[in-house]
């Protein structure tokens, strides 16, 4: 079995308007929120992209091994236009964030997750959306944890 690498993981999920961000402890065990980025999408090709430079920012201030970002797919298992578009942001993200490694996670269904889990928790409307990023990013993340932790067992 492989030995586990410790170091603190950063959990990405990409979206349209924001970017959320969940942080792991040195040890993989637990994800916890971080943050919320606006995208910058109004930047020239050649220029690193606002939220991408705070996400390296992140990476170096939290001194991260790995970046998880959820790529999203449907239930059965495809890629469409949504995963397209993560691909894309990984891509530049790889070169800005170089040498961390940048992995891709399965994040079926990761935002309704956190969406509900906000909800029973009684935070809806603005004050969900505000989050929903961050706590999306949580599940992606812990899911890609747990699963590590499996194979290690």
């Amino acid at each position: 079995m492989a030995e586990w690498s410790r170091g603190v993981r950063l959990g990405v999920d990409v979206g349209q308007v924001r970017v959320g961000v969940a942080r792991s402890d040195p040890h993989g065990v637990l994800a916890t929120p971080l943050v919320t980025l606006a995208r910058d999408r109004a930047v020239a090709p050649e220029a690193v992209p606002s939220d991408m430079a705070e996400l390296a920012a992140l990476v170096t201030e939290h001194e991260a091994v790995e970046v998880v970002v959820g790529l999203p797919v449907n239930l059965a298992g495809r890629q469409g236009p949504a995963a397209v578009h993560v691909q894309a942001y990984v891509g530049r993200l790889v070169e800005v964030i170089s040498p961390v490694p940048v992995t891709l996670a399965d994040e079926r269904m990761s935002t309704v997750v956190a969406s509900r889990r906000l909800a029973e928790r009684g935070v809806r409307g603005r004050r969900q959306r505000a989050v929903v990023d961050q706590a999306a990013a949580v599940e992606i993340l812990q899911s890609w944890l747990d699963a590590q932790r499996r194979r290690m067992q």
